[in-house]
């Protein structure tokens, strides 16, 4: 079996996360694979906001907890790192272009030994006036979607197994 074959049947959603950061140089190499996603007539359309300052990632986990409806809820898990992957809506592929990205963040943590998860209301924290606000004090310009939070650590606990693969997953046309 491939060593990607490999890593795409180890890789499990981590739902909770010890605080240790993750090293700057693990980091670098998943945000890398991020980059190196396939897109829509390669025309690029995401990017990779990568946030490791503890007080914006808590801010952007409260928010997700609001969207969620939920309080005293961490939607990030503890995860201290939060890769958030936005996408320029005039690509008609915007949405294929930042999973793509997505997927190739958790198969590159996965790699590195990091855990990772997606979590979802990424479109609706930028959707709010308080997500436009934080992205242009980040000085980021331009209309992009919330595609998904990509939470990078290490596992606190064992790693979940997998399901089994349904039985009607595949069908073969010959």
């Amino acid at each position: 079996m491939s060593e990607v074959l490999d890593k795409i049947k180890s890789r499990r959603s981590i739902r909770k996360y010890r605080s240790d950061m993750i090293p700057q140089d693990k980091l670098e190499k998943i945000i890398e694979a991020g980059t190196y996603a396939a897109t829509g007539m390669g025309k690029q359309s995401p990017i990779i906001i990568a946030v490791t300052n503890k007080e914006l990632r808590d801010k952007l986990s409260a928010m997700n907890a609001k969207i969620m409806g939920v309080d005293n809820m961490d939607p990030f898990y503890g995860a201290p790192v939060v890769l958030i992957v936005l996408a320029d809506k005039s690509r008609p592929t915007c949405v294929y272009d930042g999973s793509l990205v997505m997927g190739n963040l958790m198969l590159e943590a996965e790699e590195q030994g990091i855990g990772s998860c997606w979590i979802h209301r990424a479109k609706e924290t930028f959707e709010s006036e308080e997500g436009k606000n934080i992205l242009k004090e980040l000085g980021i310009t331009g209309d992009y979607e919330g595609i998904g939070n990509c939470v990078l650590g290490y596992a606190d606990g064992d790693e979940p197994k997998a399901h089994p693969i349904k039985d009607n997953y595949v069908y073969y046309v010959k």
